[in-house]
Parts: structure tokens; sequence; C-alpha cells
């Protein structure tokens, strides 16, 4: 894929402006939105990706469109995941709705520049070594398996990484929200507040979530632009995103095994492109292994969209007598320990 120099400026240009109307436009100003805002928002950013993949079609063909597509949705779909852990942050932290905006945004960005870093090493490596490709594709299994291990566990309490217990430690805090500020001045001294502590405590929860995303996108494209754009676009649009669907979550009980579906798919798509890529002097005397056909783009596509259109309607019909027992058990934890 040859891309040039004026389509990664017009694409962070793009970006940037993305990221300045929410700034300028959402946060400047605290509020909550209402669910007509954050629907409307939402579909715009959404709107946009989609445009994006449309114009890799027209510009570079179909399968770099198709591998842009793949690649957006299991990100978009994975950060659909990653609202469940910013759920909890919040709710840790106490964080008054009107500034959620602002700590979403932040994180986001401390995230997007974080996956940035990971995904030009990654590229690197894979254009290097062709058989890190089995340790991605073993790694998704893994995580495929831990995805319904973990979800399968009653322990829904966030807890503070060590970078967070660190900042607290080195730095005077302040005991509660100082409106929407990060640093005040007490007692003549300066102070963090608990909004830059929720802030760190997102971009730094999202690294975590870049260790699964970013081999998976590898699983379905190995050109960086459209690793990187995938990966912006289904960042950029995680703030609507999380107000939208912030009463949903607990209704998409089986959210969790149609992402384990798709890193167990993805892992196994990446493990057979290491057996056709195969060097490894161990497995097959270092001769490529032709047994198993490589899954082009256009099934991964219809795979993965069609675990998600599953998975939706599963939750949504037989899953509900499951999420409606769920929230009774929470009602009920929340009156015998009302803190």
């Amino acid at each position: 894929m040859d891309v040039h120099p004026w389509a990664w400026g017009v694409t962070l240009g793009l970006i940037v402006i993305m990221l300045t109307v929410d700034f300028v436009g959402h946060v400047r100003k605290p509020h909550a939105p209402s669910l007509k805002e954050a629907a409307l928002w939402s579909a715009g950013y959404v709107g946009i990706a989609l445009l994006f993949g449309v114009y890799v079609w027209m510009v570079w063909g179909g399968d770099f469109g198709n591998q842009y597509f793949a690649g957006y949705i299991t990100e978009k779909s994975l950060s659909v995941d990653n609202l469940f852990v910013f759920v909890l942050i919040m709710a840790s932290f106490r964080v008054p709705r009107e500034y959620q905006q602002k700590v979403l945004l932040i994180g986001i960005v401390i995230a997007l520049a974080l996956r940035t870093v990971f995904i030009f090493l990654g590229a690197a490596i894979v254009n290097e070594f062709a058989w890190v490709f089995y340790i991605f594709g073993a790694f998704l299994l893994y995580t495929a398996y831990t995805q319904i291990k973990a979800k399968d566990s009653d322990d829904e309490e966030f807890k503070e990484n060590a970078v967070l217990r660190l900042v607290r430690r080195i730095f005077p805090t302040t005991e509660g929200f100082v409106g929407d500020k990060m640093l005040v001045v007490q007692d003549g001294r300066r102070h963090i507040t608990p909004m830059l502590i929720v802030m760190l405590a997102i971009g730094s929860a999202d690294i975590l979530f870049a260790v699964d995303s970013i081999p998976a996108i590898f699983g379905l494209t190995q050109e960086t632009y459209l690793i990187f754009a995938a990966n912006a676009f289904s960042l950029l649009g995680l703030r609507q995103l999380f107000f939208l669907i912030d009463g949903l979550l607990d209704k998409l009980v089986y959210l969790n095994y149609g992402l384990a579906a798709i890193l167990a798919f993805i892992g196994a798509k990446l493990v057979i492109h290491a057996m056709h890529e195969n060097e490894v002097p161990f497995i097959n005397g270092g001769e490529p292994i032709h047994a198993i056909p490589e899954i082009s783009t256009n099934v991964s596509l219809v795979v993965i969209v069609g675990i998600l259109a599953v998975t939706t309607v599963a939750s949504l019909t037989f899953g509900k007598k499951r999420a409606e027992a769920a929230a009774t058990a929470q009602e009920q934890e929340r009156e015998l320990d009302p803190r």
C-alpha cells in the first residue's frame, strides 16, 4: 500500500480537527450530555469513520478497504468492552457526571498517543520477524480464554494500578474534586486533584487494552496506515459511545463471549498466516506450511460482523432475563452496603 505523505497529513489533520471540536465544543463547558446529543455525535463519528473507509476503498482498492473496515469494526467492538472498565473507574472515583466528558477525552488522547507508539513498534517487529505472528496468535487465543473466565468471576471492583499508587505517594492530592481542575494550590502548595488521577487511570487502563487490540488488528492487516486510522477513529468516538450505551452495557450480557470468539478467530488466523510464512527451524524444518489455506479479509469481515450480530441479538433476547437477574442482585448488594 503506497501511502503518500499528504495522505498521512490529511488523516492527522482530520484527527486534530475532531479532537479540537471535542475540546472546544463539549469539554470547555462541563455538562452531562443528553441521550440525544450522545446519539447524534456518536452517529457523526461513526459516519466519518465509514466515509474514511470509502475513501480508502476508492483510492487503494477494495482489498485495502475491507482490511480497514475489518480492523475498524474489531477495534470498535473491543472498545465497547473497554467501556465496562471505564464505568467502573468513573464509579470508583465518584466522578460527577458533568465532568466525565473531560475525563474521557483526556484519557482517550493519552490512549491514542500510547497506541501510536505500540503500532509503529509492532509494525517494525512484524516486518522484521515473521515468527512473531505465532506469538500474537497464541496470545490472542489465550486472551479469548481469559475474556470468558474474567467475566464469569464476581470481581467487578476497579483496583488502582502501581502507576496511580505511585502518583498518590509522590504528589499531594486533594480530598475531593475541585471543579474540573487538575492542579490547584492549597496552603501555598501545589496539589493534584482526583480529576487528574482518574484521567491517568483511564489512559493507563488503555495500555492493557492495547495489548490485545493491537495484535488483533495486525491479524487483519499489516498496513500501518490502516491500523493507525482504525484505532484513531474507534477511540475518537469512544466518549460519545460511553454516554450513549452507559445504560445498555449491563444488557449486553453475552458481549464477552462474542469478543472471545472474535479474538480466537483472529488468533487462529494469525497462526495460519505464521505457518504460511514459517521460518522457525524447529517447525517443519523452517519451511512454509500450506496445509490450511489462509483466511481472506472478506471472510474475516463477514465472520466478525456475524459474531457481533449474533452476540447482540442473543443478549437482547435470550440474555434479557440474565441481565434483569444481575440488576436485581446489584440492587440488593447496594441495599446491604450503601457505600
